[in-house]
Parts: structure tokens; sequence; C-alpha cells
């Protein structure tokens, strides 16, 4: 570098000398400028082959990374890797996926048992040879409708499969077109590089399209097979209706022959169809029970409920050694061991657990509900009852028997003419007797009349060959005596429940045992007598086949919108809005029942409990209210203007409600009064007997209720005698003659009080003596009783001991 630099330094030298020569005319200044540049070229020079040779010695800095400054397109190992990476949980993600469809198995199963299902129910319609039964045909309907909820279930469930396998198919599809990711398959250096990854990938290949071909294939057939069901189940409900809709057209008309016209002889072929019927109806009533046996657990359910609660309540009686305690109620029908009864509990409502059950399933449980209400009847009626209970027996079960037992339907017509002609004069005899009996035999008068009407008039439709119409009106007939005397018995078992209940509870908390239960029973009664009438109205129209009609006209009634100005409303909503409150309500009025709380004044323990069952009420009010807003569907909006309109009535009118219903609550909470509290409030003194929302009761000595406004009770001073004890103390105050030993008058004054059960020791007595004349002087005692409730007793048992010891000892009391 130096040469090159002095090379040019030269010719540069050499060329200004061939300058001067030639040009003479050059100025000074200028050959003075190019000697200064040619020696800084020259000392540039020198100073960069300096710095490069220090460079030689000084050590390398490699923190310094440059490698952002390379080529971004050129992929490297960790790129390939991430892509295969993807792949890899593409792939497990296929497995996890199928995996998780677990439902597919039981779908396939069930699939299996509805097409059974369907294939007797479209041959058991098509049947032309033998009329079919209306409480079958509706029973037909609620099995469609329990196999259509059930394969939309299953095809929802399967399209949910289907949703989940496309996405994995996406995502691989979408793998398969990444174009690194064709690389690493196709190069050949690539493929070396990631052989083991490949390998791996190909064995789990294999695994991934076999189960994506499966279970695809699986879900395409089953979704298949589902939709091929609800199309059938629609074909079959369009059939069931349109044979409901003729067969109550035909109802009215001439459907066999009149009884007394010839018949056509019984063949083979009659014979082998009544065994093909009655074997398809078995199966699908076998059927009907599979789709809907949760109705038939809950039936179970409450059995167990009713059975474990009389049991317990008895357990908790012999336990005490107190099973005496019932005895006054005379119970008929509930024991220790309450099996007999749990069974009647159970087969009286299955009916309204399955009110469109098979007839077959129906005609078993009516004949199981008599044999048992006979075994129950036989030691607890007068025989002339029970012997007439058994006629009916028979008359119910008799004709069931025949039935199917294959009996020709010439001979059935004439078994059920007979019969029905035996029930009319049974009903009439019957009726005579219940008119002439009193109390609760009388409910039974319009059931008989119901009993003997429908039987006359199955008669005359036998007779003239309105074979449906017979067969309705018989077994209504039946149906409607037999579950009006098992709903009887069942209200009474009910109501000996809860007496059992009352007494049980207050055995358990040491409540006095007596209490007025005649209004307890009267009062629940009521209430069961209005839910035994709708289940037995209930029954008696799905009986009669109106109850599907008349159920659907007022759920149309019920849910149609209606509209007040922009109010927008349901008659369902309202009624479902009243019968919340009026549950509430009838809840917090009965729910002490459970806990032995009658209401009855005799109480004196039990302020505590008192106490929380009136926050309970509280809550199931106002929980009530609430729940009845929310499930009415009413717009909270329109409530809240309506509330609104309530405020400004209540800032005009409705001051004191409003402020003693706020009192009410302030007592409840506030806990100033105590049910079973002994107060005073202005010139009133008593117990505290009941504290309402609007008033609180006091019950004076005398034996009256005063009713006081909550508002009053906060704005007077009030006394409590008991709001933290019970204890009392007692003033007593002699005038005794002249002369006497006080030590002897004090020590006979204190064993007095002492020998008093009722006193409370630590608080030692008073005795105060003060002079009143020469001849006399008082004598004040003071001293504390345990319970208030015993005051006057305690101090009228001292007052007569301490006079007849100060008497013994010669002291003159004046």
């Amino acid at each position: 570098m130096i040469r090159w630099f002095i090379k040019v330094g030269v010719r540069i030298f050499t060329s200004n000398l061939f300058f001067v020569n030639f040009k003479l005319t050059l100025s000074s200044s200028r050959i003075s400028f190019l000697f200064v540049l040619l020696t800084a070229m020259f000392c540039g020079s020198l100073s960069a082959q300096a710095q490069h040779k220090k460079s030689r010695y000084r050590p390398i800095d490699r923190s310094t990374d440059l490698s952002y400054l390379a080529d971004s397109s050129v992929l490297t190992r960790s790129d390939y890797l991430a892509r295969l990476e993807m792949v890899f949980e593409a792939v497990n993600q296929v497995k996890v996926t199928t995996a998780s469809f677990t439902k597919l198995k039981a779908i396939g199963e069930h699939l299996t048992q509805d097409e059974a299902a369907i294939g007797l129910l479209k041959e058991r319609l098509k049947q032309t040879d033998r009329l079919l039964n209306l409480q079958n045909l509706q029973m037909y309907q609620t099995l469609l409708d329990e196999l259509q909820t059930r394969n939309e279930a299953c095809l929802e469930d399967l399209q949910g499969y289907d949703e989940s396998l496309n996405e994995v198919k996406t995502k691989i599809l979408t793998l398969r077109k990444d174009t690194v990711l064709h690389k690493v398959f196709t190069v050949d250096s690539l493929k070396a590089i990631f052989k083991p990854q490949l390998q791996e990938i190909g064995a789990k290949h294999l695994v991934m399209d076999s189960l994506i071909r499966c279970n695809t294939g699986l879900i395409n057939s089953l979704s298949a097979r589902a939709s091929a069901n609800i199309i059938n189940v629609k074909e079959l409900t369009y059939l069931t209706d349109s044979q409901l809709t003729a067969a109550g057209v035909k109802a009215f008309g001439k459907e066999r022959r009149y009884l007394w016209e010839p018949s056509n002889k019984l063949t083979s072929n009659q014979t082998m169809g009544f065994k093909r019927f009655m074997e398809s109806e078995q199966q699908i009533s076998a059927y009907y029970f599979v789709y809907t046996r949760s109705s038939r657990y809950l039936l179970l359910l409450s059995g167990a409920i009713f059975f474990f609660w009389v049991f317990f309540n008895f357990k908790s009686l012999v336990v005490r050694d107190r099973l005496d305690a019932v005895e006054p109620f005379n119970f008929n029908f509930i024991r220790q061991k309450p099996f007999q009864v749990s069974i009647i509990f159970i087969l009286t409502l299955a009916p309204v657990f399955d009110l469109l059950a098979p007839a077959l399933y129906i005609e078993l449980i009516h004949i199981l509900l008599t044999l048992s209400l006979t075994a129950l009847f036989y030691k607890r009626f007068p025989r002339d009852v029970f012997y007439k209970w058994c006629i009916f027996g028979l008359l119910l079960i008799v004709p069931v028997i025949l039935r199917n037992l294959g009996v020709p339907q010439r001979y059935q017509r004439w078994i059920v003419f007979f019969f029905s002609i035996a029930s009319s004069v049974y009903g009439i005899m019957m009726y005579k007797l219940l008119r002439d009996k009193v109390g609760r035999y009388k409910i039974m008068l319009p059931v008989g009349l119901i009993y003997v009407l429908f039987n006359l008039l199955a008669v005359v439709c036998n007779l003239f060959g309105r074979y449906t119409l017979t067969q309705i009106f018989y077994t209504t007939a039946i149906s409607a005596f037999l579950h009006a005397v098992s709903l009887i018995i069942l209200g009474t078992m009910i109501t000996e429940a809860f007496l059992l209940q009352i007494k049980s509870s207050r055995v358990r908390k040491h409540y006095p045992e007596n209490f007025d239960w005649v209004p307890v029973v009267k009062s629940i009664k009521g209430l069961l007598n209005i839910l035994m009438f709708l289940v037995w109205l209930t029954l008696f129209l799905v009986n009669l086949n109106i109850f599907d009609a008349l159920h659907d006209f007022f759920i149309a009634v019920l849910t149609e919108k209606r509209t007040i100005g922009s109010l927008v409303f349901t008659l369902g909503g309202i009624v479902l809005f009243l019968l919340i409150i009026w549950l509430a309500n009838f809840l917090q009025k009965y729910i002490a029942y459970f806990f032995g709380d009658t209401g009855d004044d005799s109480l004196e323990e039990n302020k505590g409990e008192r106490s929380k069952l009136i926050v309970t009420r509280l809550v199931l009010l106002v929980g009530g209210f609430l729940l009845a807003v929310a499930a009415s569907g009413l717009p909270i909006d329109k409530i809240t203007v309506v509330l609104g309109a309530l405020g400004v009535g209540i800032g005009l009118g409705l001051q004191n409600i409003v402020s003693n219903f706020v009192s009410g609550i302030i007592l409840i909470f506030d806990k100033t009064l105590r049910i079973g509290d002994v107060v005073e409030l202005s010139d009133k003194k008593g117990r505290v007997k009941e504290i309402g929302i609007r008033a609180s009761t006091l019950l004076t000595d005398d034996g009256a209720e005063i009713i006081i406004p909550n508002g009053n009770i906060l704005s007077n001073n009030i006394i409590n005698w008991t709001l933290t004890n019970n204890q009392m103390r007692i003033v007593l105050e002699y005038i005794i003659s002249k002369p006497f030993d006080r030590d002897e008058v004090t020590e006979i004054i204190k064993k007095a009080i002492a020998a008093n059960e009722n006193i409370l020791v630590l608080k030692e007595p008073k005795i105060i003596f003060n002079p009143k004349t020469k001849v006399s002087s008082s004598v004040k005692i003071y001293f504390w009783c345990k319970d208030i409730s015993q005051g006057e007793n305690t101090q009228s048992s001292i007052n007569a001991m301490i006079y007849d010891e100060l008497e013994s000892k010669g002291i003159e009391i004046l």
C-alpha cells in the first residue's frame, strides 16, 4: 500500500514539474496546494497501515450477532420441526375426538329398539280386523311423542359428533396443502433428516384414517336411521290422530250388530287374531314402560318418602317409650310398619303419574288396588260394609279376567251387558246405604249416582251396537267409584300422618302433648279434599277420553298473548302468579305443623323456635312473591310502574298499613319481642301469642286476646319481663305483733322459701323489718323465682307456708 502511494506521489510530482516547465505562468499558490495534498495522502496511508498492524494483535469481539441480517426466506430445521409438530397434534386430535364419541353404541342400541317399536306400532295401526281401544290410541300418541323426542335427541348428539369430526378433517386438509410439509415429504435430503418423525407419522396415519373412516360411516349410518325414524314417527302420529278422530265420530254410530241379532260363528282365524293382538299389545306396552320409566321412578320415590315419614315418626315415639301418646287419635289406617298403606299410596297415585298408560296396565293397577283395599278393610270396616265392598271387587275383577283370557267378542258383549246390569243394581243398593249414613260416607253420594248412571248408559249403548261408548261408560263407572274410595282413604292416611308428625315433634321437643287437634284436622282435610277432587276429576275425564281435548283447549286459552295498551300478558302467567302466591301463603301458614307447633298458647319454652318460624314464614312469603313474578313471565318494567303507583297510594292513604308491616319486620329481626314473652304494653299485660306481619296478639291472664298493631308496639315503651331470662322478683309483706324473735322469724321465712322448687337459689332472699307501732312491725320479703309463668303459684305457696309456720310458733300476723 505504501509503495502504491509513493508511485502515485512521484507521478503527480513529475507531472507538476512537467507542468512547471511548460506552464511558467502557473502561480506559486497552486504549487503549494498540491504539495499539501500529497503530504496528506502520504500521512493517511501511514496511519492506515499502523491501524492494520494494531488490529492484528487485538482480540476478536464475538458478542456481536449479525444473524438477523440473514435471508429470512431460508427455512431452518426448527421450521420443519414446527410443521411436523402440527401434524402430530392433528393426528393425535383424531384419536382424542373419536374417543369422546361415547354415546355411539348407546345410540345404536336405542335406534334398534326404536325401530322395533315403530314397526310394532305400524303393524298395529294398520290392522283393521279389531277396533282399537281409544285409551290405547292415546297411549300410542304418548309413545310416539317419546319416540320423536328420543330420536331427535339422538340426531342432535350425532350432529354434534359430526361437527367435531369435520373440524379435525378440515385441520388435516389444511396441513396437506402446506408447502413446507410437502417439501419434507418429497425432498430426499429432508426425508433423510426427519426419517424418525416421518416413520412415526406414517404409523399413526393408518390408525387416523381408520378412525376417521369408521366413525364417519357410523355417524352417517346412525343419522340416516334416526332421520328415518323421525319420518316414520310423524307418519304414525298423523295416522293415530286420524284414527282417534274417526273413532270419535264412529263411536256414536252403529259399530256392531244389535245385541239381539244373531252373530257369525267363531273361526280359528279370529282366535289367532286375538292372540296376535294381545302379543302386540303386550310388546307395545313394554316399550311404553321403557320410554316412560322416569314417571314410575318418581311414583316409587313418593311412596318411599311416605313410608319413611310414617315409619320415622312412629320409631321416635317407640324409642322414647311414648307410643301411647297417639292413642287419643285412634288411627284407622297407619301403623308402625306402614307397608300396606304405602302400597295403597303408590297404587292410588299410579294412574295420575301415567294418565295415558296402556289399558292392560290400568286394569292391572285397578285389580291390585282393589285387592289391597280389601285387605285393608278386612279388620277395619263393619262386616256388612266389607261384604258389599267384596261384591264391587268381583264386579271389577271378573270381566277383566274373562276379557284377557280371550273370550270371543260376541260373548264379551254379553258379559259386559250382564255385569253392567249387576253394577247398576249394586250401585242403587249402595246409594241407599250411603244416603242413610252420616259423616264421611256422604261424600260418596255423587259418585254413587255417576256409577249407576254410567252403567245404565253402558247397557243401552251395548244393546244398540255402540261398543266403543259401552267400553267408555262401563270403564268410567268402575274406575270413578274405585278412585273415589281410594282417594278418600289416601286423604285419611295423609291426615293421620300429619297428626303423627305433630305429636312426635311435640314429644321430641318436650312440648305439652295435649293440643286441640280438631281444627288442625279440619284445615288439613279442607286442602286435601280440594286436591283429591282435582285428582279424581282428572282421572274421570281421562276415562271419558276428553281430557286431551280439554287440556289442549285450556292450554291454548292460557298461553294466548293478550294486550292491554302496551302491556302484553297471558292468562296462564296470571294464574301461575296467583297459584304460587297462594301456595306460599299456605306453606307459611301450616309450616309450623311439621315442628309440632299448632299455634296454641300452652307452649312456654319455645320462644326461639317460634321466632325462627316467623322468619321462615316471612322468607316464604317474600320468596314466593319473587318466584311468582319470575315464573309468571310478567314484564318487570310494568311491575315497577305498578309498584311506583302503589308507592304514591301508600304515601296518600296506606301509611298506617305500611308502618305496621315494616314494624312487624323490625320486631321479627330485632327480637324485641318473642312469642311467649311476658310483656307490658301501656296498660296491657300478657304473654305474646303471635307476631304477625301487620299486628301482634297478646294473651292476657284472663284469656282475652288483644290484637295490637305493630306500629303501636314500637311507638310505646315495652316492658319485657322475659327478654333475657324468665326470672321474676316477688315481694311479700306482713305485719306481725310484738314481741318476736327476729332471728327466729328470719329462719322460718328462709326455710319456707327454700322449700319451694321454683326459687332461684343463686339470689339469696332479703328480709327487712320495719317497726310500725309499739305493738307491731312490718316484714318485707324479697325473693326470686325461676319461671315467671309460675310466679303466682310460687307466691301463693310460700305465703301459705309462712303463715302456717308463724302461727305454729305463736307469732300473730295482723
